[in-house]
C-alpha cells in the first residue's frame, strides 16, 4: 500500500506540471496517456500506442519486436479500422435527389456565354445576361449548395424546375416556378421583385437552401439566414423536381460549391447535393490520432527538464520512439485512400486535412512551427505530396477571400491565420517553385492578397458602439468605439504584415529556369499582368476579367510600405546597392534619377496606355525616341522650388512625411473643434512613430516653424511651358538591358501610381461621400431636435421624430462608414508615403515638363494619382497635418504645375486639363492655400492670362469660380451676403494687366462672359417659370434653380470687376460692349423683377436649412448696381466722357418703361440689410440722380418720337433690332441691317444671318456713298 501511494504521488507530480497551462480538454487526454502504466510504473508501446489510435485499453497484445511501420498499418487496418468504419447513409437519399456521379451544369441549359475560368465550377458571364441550371434536382427533403462572389453586381442566385424559361433578358426568379435572391438590388425573385436580405459584397457566401418539407427556400449569407424568402413553393414528384440554378449579367463571376468540397458554412440539417467521401469519416479519425501523436510530442518538448527526469526514472516511454512509425504509417494509409480517391482529394485535403493542420499550428499566435515543420517534413517524404500542397495552397487561397473580420477575433482575424500559415509553408523554396510552377499561380497570388470589405450589416457587428461630437450618446460609446476601431486596425496590421512577408518571398524567389532570373521577376511579371488586365477598372461598369478592389488596394499598400518604410530585404535586391537599404525611397534626399525607357519603350503591357500627349501609336509616329531609351533623367530634390522656401528631406526644414509632427497631431487631434469637419470624428488607432532609419535620416526640422512667403527674385528665362530651367538635370546613358532584367524601385512607382488611380481612387471617391453626407446628416440631426424642443405639439412632432430617427440613423451609418475607410486607407504610415509619394511626382512631372519629347510620353495616371492623391490628404479627416503647412512644407511645387499645366497644349485630354482647373478652383477658396498662388512666381505670371484664355464653352465653371476668388472684395456689397471681404489686391492688378496688354484676348473673353451669362439667365429664368406653372418646388429643380443663380451671380460679378478696372473697354472701346452690356442689365432686371409670386420666386433658391439672408435677389442685383456705378464714375473722366452717354444707350432699347421699371426696383430695394455706411449712400443718391434724369429724358424723346411719321422711319430701321438705323452691308451678298447687330453676330459666326453665306466684308453705308 505504500508502495502504491509512493507511485500515485510520483505520477500527480509530474501530471501537475506537464499539464500546466493547458486547456481542459488536453488535461484529459494526457491524464489517461499517463494513466495508462504497467505495475511497475512505466509506460509501455502498447498503452501509448492505445492512446494514440482512441482504442480502448489493453486491446493491444504485448509487442515482440520493434515499432516499425508494418506493425503500426497492422494495428491500423486490423484494429483501428474495425472501431472507426465508415457511415455510408447515401441509400436513403435516393428517393429524394436525381444526381450523376459529379454534380454540375447541364451543358443544353445554359443562355448567353458562360465560361469556366477554374474548375470545378468558377464561372463567369460573357454576355449581357446567362443563365444554366445542374444537372441535379430534388424534389423531397432538405438540400444546399453555396455561392462564393467573386464579383458583387446583378447575380440571380436560386431553384428553377425544367420549365423555366431562360432567355437574353429573363432568368431564374424571372418565372412562376423558380426563385432567385440578387443581393446586388437587396431583391428576391419570383416572377417579380420584392426587397429581402442584404446587399452583398465580394467574399461572401451564399448558402442557397431549399426545405422541401416544408415547402420553404431559405438564403444565408456567412452562415447567417436572410429570413425566409418564399414559402408554399410547389411540390413535384420524382424526377421532376428543383434543380439549383443561376442567371448573372455580363462580368460577373461566382465559385459554386454543390458538396465536391466542405461548405465554408454548413447548414444543420440541410444536405449537399454532391454527396461526400465515403473515406472522409476514415481520414478524419487518421488524422485526429495524428493529432494526438503531435500533441504529447508538444507537452514532452515544453516540459523537457521534466520530461528527462521521468524517462530516467522509467515513467513512460519516449515519444521519438514511436514518432516516426507512426507518422509514417498513417501517412502512407493517407495517399493510399488520396489515391484511390482521386476524384474526392479536394474534399479531404479542404475538409479534415486542412482542419489538421490548423489545430497543428493555431489558428492564433503564438503558432507552432515546430510541430508543422515535421509534418510538412514528414509528408514531403511521399510520391503525392505535391498535389496535397498544391491543394493546400489553393484552398488557402480560396480561404483569404472568404475570411471575415470578427471583433472577438482581433488582432488575428480576417484572412491571418491563413496567410501566417501559407507564408510559413512558402519558406521552403520546393513548395514555393511547386507554387510558381501551378498554372494558376497569378489568380492564386490575388487570392492570397484578397481582403473582404464589410458591408452595412457587417459594420455593425465591427464597431457596435459609434460616437461623434454633440451626439446624445452614453458618454461610455466613445470609448466603446475607439476599443473597436483600434481592434480592426491592429487586425489590418496584421494581415498587411502578412501581405508584405508574402510579397518578400516572390521578390527573393529566383525562379530555375534558364537564362537564369535576378530576385525581382517573378513579381515583376505578376505585376505587370495584374495591371494589363485591370485596365478599366475604376470605370463605373468595368471590364470583364478585373481583380476584386481589394487586390489592387492590398498591392498598392504593400508597395506602398516598400517605397516608403523600406522593403527591410537586405542587400537580397540589386536595385539597393547604392542606397542606404533601411531608408524609403520615397524619402531619399539629394539627387533623385528616373529611367526613361518605362515610358519609351514598345513593350506589350505598356503600349495601350493613356499618354499626356495621346495614345502611344500616335506618338511613336510623331516623336522618335528610340535614340531616348537608354537615358536616365537625373536631377536634385527640390530644384524645380525656389531656393527660399524649398523644402526637401536634405535640408534643415523637413517635408510634412517626414518632421516630428505626430505627437503634436496626436495632442491636436482630440480638439473636435479644429480638426473635424462638421462634427465628424477621427478614430484612429495610437499613432504610430516613424521607424527608426527614416527618423535618422530625416531628424532636423519642425513643423511649428514658418516659412514666410517670399516671391522668386529669379531673373532667369523661361521655357514656354516650365516655371523654371532645370539647372540640375541631367540625362545619363544607361546599360539597357540590365535595366530590363532588374526590378527598380522606379518601376514600383510606377505601378504604385496604376494602381492607385485603378484601386484607391474609387475607394477615396465613395469615402469623401460618406464625410459629407456625415456632416449633412449631423447638421439635419440637430436642426430636427432644435425644432422638436422648440415645437413640441401634435403631428407636427410626430413627423419630427420619425425624421430625427431617420437622420440619426444615416449618421449612425455614416460614421462606421467613415471609420473603416479611416482605419483601413488612412492610417498614419500610409498618410506620410502619401504625402511623399506626391512630392516625389510632382517634381518628376516638372522636370519632364522641361523635355517635351519625354513630357507627352507620361502616362495620364500619374498626373490623376498626383492630383487625386494630394485632394485626399487636404481633406483627410483627421487632417494629416494642418492646412497652413500641407503645401508650405514639401508640395509648393504641386502649385507651380497646376498654373502652369492646366492650359498646356501637350496634354491632349480636356478632362485632364479640367482636373488641374478644378485643383485651382478648389485651392484658391481656403485663405492658407490662397497665400501660396500669390507668392507663387508661376501664378503670378501664368495664372490671369491662361484664365481668360481658359474661358470657354468647357471650362467657364472652374474658371468663373477662380476669377471670382480673384475679384474678392472689389464689388458693391461683396462683403455681405456671406461672402469673405478677403481680397488679392495683387492678382486683380495683374487680372487688369493681362486684359489690358492683350485687347483680343479680352475681347475674346468678354464676348464669352456675355454669352454665359445669357443664358444662365435664361436658364434661370425658364426652371423657375416650370415650376411657378405647377406651383410645386421640386427638390431636383430647386437644386437646379439654386445651382445656376450661384453661377449667374458669380458671372455678374466679373462682369463688374471688368467695369470697375476697365471701363474703357465700355465706354471708349467697341461700340458693341457697351451695348451689350445694358442689354444684359436690362435683361437681368426683366428676369428678376416680372416674378409674379416674389415668395415663390425667394422660395425656389432657398436650399435646405438656408436662410433667406443668404439667399436672395440682392445676391444678383448687387454686381449689377456695381456695373451701374462703375460706368458713371468711368463717364466722369476724360477720356471716356466723348462716347459716354449712358442715358441714350439705356433708352435706344426696346420698351424705355421696362427700363425705367428695372432701374426703379434697383433704387427701391432694400440695401440696408447689406450697405451701411456714408460712402453707400452716396452711391445710392447717384444711382437715383441717374434713374430721375433718365426718367426725363425718356418723355422728351416720347413726345418726340410721336410727332415723326412711322412710314419715314420703316423701310431704313434695322429688321433685327427695330431700334437703330440699317447703315450697314454685307459682302458678298449686299444685306443690311445696323452695325451692331451685325458685330454682335460675327463675334460668333462668321455666314450671314439672312442668307447663311460666309461673309467676306462688312461696311457702313454712309462711309461707301461718301
Amino acid at each position: 500500500m505504500a508502495e502504491d501511494s509512493l507511485r500515485l504521488g510520483g505520477f500527480s507530480a509530474g501530471l501537475a506540471v506537464i499539464l500546466n497551462g493547458e486547456d481542459t480538454k488536453k488535461k484529459l487526454l494526457k491524464t489517461r496517456f499517463l494513466s495508462c502504466s504497467d505495475d511497475f510504473g512505466e509506460q509501455s508501446v502498447e498503452r501509448t500506442l492505445e492512446y494514440v489510435f482512441g482504442l480502448p485499453n489493453r486491446s493491444l497484445n504485448s509487442l515482440d519486436g520493434p515499432v516499425d511501420s508494418s506493425f503500426i498499418h497492422s494495428v491500423i487496418r486490423n484494429v483501428f479500422l474495425r472501431c472507426n468504419a465508415d457511415i455510408d447513409d447515401s441509400s436513403s437519399e435516393r428517393d429524394m435527389i436525381c444526381r450523376p456521379d459529379v454534380v454540375g451544369l447541364e451543358e443544353s441549359s445554359i443562355c448567353g456565354d458562360i465560361k469556366i475560368i477554374k474548375t470545378p465550377f468558377l464561372i463567369e458571364s460573357l454576355e449581357l445576361f446567362s443563365s444554366a441550371r445542374v444537372n441535379t434536382c430534388v424534389w423531397k427533403g432538405k438540400w444546399m449548395y453555396e455561392v462564393l462572389l467573386e464579383t458583387s453586381g446583378i447575380q440571380q442566385l436560386g431553384w428553377a424546375t425544367l420549365s423555366c424559361p431562360f432567355t437574353d433578358h429573363k432568368g431564374v426568379g424571372d418565372a412562376d416556378d423558380s426563385y432567385a435572391y440578387d443581393g446586388r438590388r437587396v431583391s428576391k425573385w419570383n416572377k417579380g421583385a420584392e426587397t429581402y436580405g442584404q446587399s452583398w459584397v465580394v467574399g461572401d457566401v451564399i448558402g442557397c437552401c431549399i426545405d422541401l418539407e416544408q415547402g420553404e427556400i431559405i438564403f444565408y449569407r456567412n452562415g447567417s439566414s436572410l429570413g425566409t424568402a418564399f414559402r408554399g413553393i410547389q411540390k413535384m414528384g420524382p424526377g421532376f423536381g428543383y434543380h439549383p440554378a443561376i442567371s448573372l449579367s455580363e462580368g460577373e463571376r461566382c465559385e459554386l460549391n454543390f458538396g465536391a468540397r466542405p461548405f465554408k458554412y454548413p447548414i444543420e440539417g440541410y444536405r449537399p447535393l454532391q454527396a461526400p467521401p465515403s473515406k472522409c469519416y476514415f481520414v478524419t479519425r487518421l488524422l485526429q490520432c495524428w493529432s494526438r501523436l503531435l500533441d504529447m510530442h508538444s507537452v514532452e518538448r515544453a516540459e523537457h527538464s521534466l520530461a528527462q527526469k521521468l524517462r530516467r526514472a522509467k515513467r513512460f516511454v519516449s515519444l521519438e520512439v514511436i514518432f516516426r512509425p507512426v507518422s509514417y504509417a498513417i501517412c502512407e494509409e493517407l495517399f493510399c485512400i488520396l489515391e484511390e480517391n482521386v476524384g474526392h482529394t479536394e474534399y479531404m485535403v479542404w475538409g479534415p486535412l486542412l482542419s489538421f493542420i490548423f489545430e497543428v499550428f493555431k489558428l492564433h499566435a503564438p503558432h507552432d512551427y515546430s510541430s508543422l515543420d515535421k509534418v510538412v517534413d514528414v509528408l514531403l517524404q511521399f510520391q503525392g505530396s505535391h498535389v496535397l500542397f498544391e491543394t493546400i495552397i489553393n484552398a488557402l487561397s480560396r480561404a483569404c477571400k472568404m475570411a471575415q473580420f470578427v471583433l472577438t477575433e482581433c488582432p488575428y482575424s480576417g484572412s491571418y491565420p491563413y496567410l501566417a500559415l501559407v507564408c510559413h509553408l512558402l519558406r521552403r523554396e520546393e513548395l514555393m517553385v511547386l507554387w510558381w510552377k501551378s498554372p494558376d499561380f497569378e489568380f492564386l497570388f490575388e487570392g492570397l492578397m484578397s481582403r473582404k470589405t464589410p458591408n452595412k450589416q457587417d459594420l455593425d457587428s465591427l464597431i457596435p458602439t459609434v460616437w461623434w461630437p454633440g451626439s446624445c450618446e452614453d458618454a461610455c460609446c466613445e470609448g466603446n468605439m475607439m476599443l473597436a476601431t483600434t481592434a480592426l486596425s491592429e487586425s489590418i496590421s496584421k494581415i498587411e504584415e502578412k501581405h508584405r512577408d508574402l510579397c518578400r518571398l516572390v521578390i527573393q524567389f529566383i525562379p530555375p529556369m534558364a537564362p537564369p532570373q535576378l530576385p525581382g521577376a517573378v513579381f515583376r511579371t505578376f505585376l505587370q499582368n495584374l495591371l494589363l488586365k485591370n485596365r478599366g477598372a475604376e470605370r463605373n461598369v468595368p471590364p470583364p476579367g478585373v481583380s476584386s478592389n481589394s487586390v489592387l488596394i492590398s498591392i498598392y499598400t504593400v508597395l506602398l510600405h516598400f517605397l516608403s518604410e523600406g522593403f527591410a530585404l537586405g542587400d537580397i535586391c540589386g536595385w539597393l546597392k547604392s542606397y542606404k537599404s533601411d531608408v524609403g525611397f520615397l524619402h531619399r534626399g539629394g539627387q533623385r534619377s528616373f529611367p526613361i525607357h518605362l515610358f519609351l519603350r514598345n513593350d506589350p503591357h505598356r503600349t495601350d496606355i493613356s499618354r499626356l500627349g495621346g495614345s502611344y501609336t500616335h506618338l511613336s509616329k510623331l516623336h522618335s525616341v528610340i535614340d531616348r531609351e537608354r537615358e536616365v533623367v537625373q536631377w536634385d530634390e527640390g530644384c524645380m522650388d525656389n531656393e527660399q522656401i524649398r523644402v526637401t528631406h536634405s535640408t534643415k526644414q523637413k517635408p510634412c512625411c517626414c518632421s516630428s509632427y505626430d505627437s503634436e497631431f496626436a495632442r491636436n487631434s482630440k480638439v473636435p473643434a479644429k480638426y473635424l469637419a462638421k462634427g465628424s470624428r477621427g478614430h484612429c488607432s495610437s499613432i504610430p512613430e516613424r521607424p527608426a532609419h527614416v527618423a535618422a535620416e530625416c531628424s532636423d526640422g519642425s513643423l511649428n516653424d514658418e516659412i514666410a512667403d517670399k516671391p522668386s527674385s529669379s531673373d532667369q528665362s523661361e521655357p514656354e511651358y516650365g516655371y523654371r530651367q532645370v539647372h540640375h538635370l541631367k540625362s545619363v546613358p544607361k546599360d539597357i538591358d540590365m535595366c530590363i532584367d532588374m526590378l527598380q524601385e522606379e518601376e514600383l512607382l510606377d505601378a504604385l501610381l496604376c494602381l492607385y488611380q485603378f484601386g484607391l481612387a474609387p475607394n477615396f471617391k465613395q469615402a469623401s461621400y460618406y464625410m459629407t453626407h456625415q456632416a449633412q446628416s449631423i447638421s439635419l440631426l440637430e436642426e430636427t431636435d432644435k425644432q422638436i424642443r422648440d415645437r413640441a405639439c401634435g403631428e407636427k412632432l410626430k413627423h419630427l421624430k420619425e425624421a430625427r430617427n431617420e437622420y440619426r440613423e444615416e449618421v449612425i451609418d455614416c460614421v462606421r462608414h467613415c471609420a473603416w475607410y479611416r482605419i483601413s486607407l488612412l492610417s498614419r504610415w500610409k498618410q506620410r508615403g502619401m504625402y511623399a509619394m506626391c512630392m516625389w511626382v510632382v517634381q518628376l512631372l516638372l522636370v519632364l515638363s522641361n523635355m517635351d519629347s519625354v513630357f507627352i510620353y507620361t502616362p495620364e495616371y500619374y498626373l490623376e494619382a498626383l492630383v487625386d492623391c494630394f485632394h485626399v490628404l487636404r481633406k483627410s479627416d483627421p487632417p494629416f497635418v494642418p492646412s497652413t503647412i500641407l503645401i508650405k512644407h514639401g508640395l509648393v511645387s504641386f502649385v507651380t504645375f497646376v498654373v502652369t499645366h492646366f492650359n498646356d497644349p501637350r496634354i491632349s485630354s480636356a478632362d485632364l486639363r479640367d482636373l488641374l482647373l478644378q485643383s485651382i478652383s478648389a485651392l484658391v477658396q481656403y485663405r492658407e492655400y490662397f497665400a501660396v498662388f500669390e507668392s507663387n512666381e508661376a501664378a503670378n505670371q501664368r495664372l490671369p492670362k491662361a484664365l481668360l484664355s481658359a474661358f470657354d464653352n468647357r471650362s467657364w465653371i472652374p474658371v468663373t469660380n477662380i476669377l471670382l476668388r480673384l475679384c474678392k472684395g472689389s464689388g458693391f456689397s461683396f462683403s455681405k451676403n456671406g461672402e469673405s471681404s478677403s481680397s488679392s489686391i495683387l492678382f486683380q492688378r495683374l487680372l487688369k494687366e493681362a486684359c489690358i496688354n492683350d485687347e483680343g484676348l479680352f475681347s475674346s473673353f468678354l464676348n464669352r462672359l456675355f454669352n454665359i451669362l445669357s443664358w444662365s439667365m435664361t436658364e434661370f429664368s425658364v426652371s423657375v417659370r416650370e415650376m411657378q406653372e405647377k406651383y410645386q418646388v421640386m427638390e431636383f429643380q430647386q437644386k437646379k434653380c439654386g445651382v445656376i443663380f450661384d453661377l449667374s451671380c458669380n458671372l455678374a460679378r466679373i462682369l463688374e470687376f471688368c467695369t470697375h478696372e476697365i471701363p474703357q473697354a465700355f465706354l471708349s472701346g467697341p461700340e458693341t460692349n457697351l451695348r451689350r452690356l445694358t442689354e444684359l442689365v436690362v435683361f437681368i432686371l426683366n428676369n428678376i423683377t416680372s416674378s409674379a409670386d416674389a415668395e415663390f420666386f425667394d422660395l425656389s433658391l432657398r436650399r435646405h436649412n438656408q436662410s433667406s439672408e443668404k439667399v436672395n435677389r440682392g445676391m444678383v442685383l448687387a454686381p449689377l448696381v456695381g456695373i451701374m456705378l462703375n460706368l458713371l464714375d468711368a463717364a466722369k473722366l476724360a477720356e471716356c466722357r466723348e462716347n459716354s452717354d449712358l442715358v441714350d444707350v439705356f433708352l435706344s432699347m426696346d420698351c424705355p418703361d421696362t427700363v425705367l421699371y428695372g432701374f426703379q426696383y434697383l433704387v427701391n430695394y432694400n440695401w440696408d440689410e447689406s450697405c451701411r455706411g456714408e460712402a453707400y449712400m452716396e452711391k445710392y443718391k447717384q444711382l437715383e440722380n441717374f434713374l430721375t434724369l433718365l426718367a426725363c429724358r425718356a418723355m422728351s424723346e416720347r413726345d418726340e418720337v410721336n410727332s415723326v411719321i412711322d412710314s419715314d422711319l420703316d423701310d431704313n430701321l434695322c429688321c433685327i433690332c427695330y431700334a437703330c438705323e440699317a447703315d450697314t452691308q454685307i459682302a458678298p451678298c449686299s444685306h443690311r441691317s445696323c452695325y451692331g447687330c451685325v458685330t454682335r453676330h460675327l463675334l460668333n459666326c462668321q455666314r450671314c444671318f439672312f442668307c447663311n453665306a460666309t461673309v467676306t466684308d462688312v461696311s457702313r453705308i454712309n462711309e461707301k456713298t461718301g
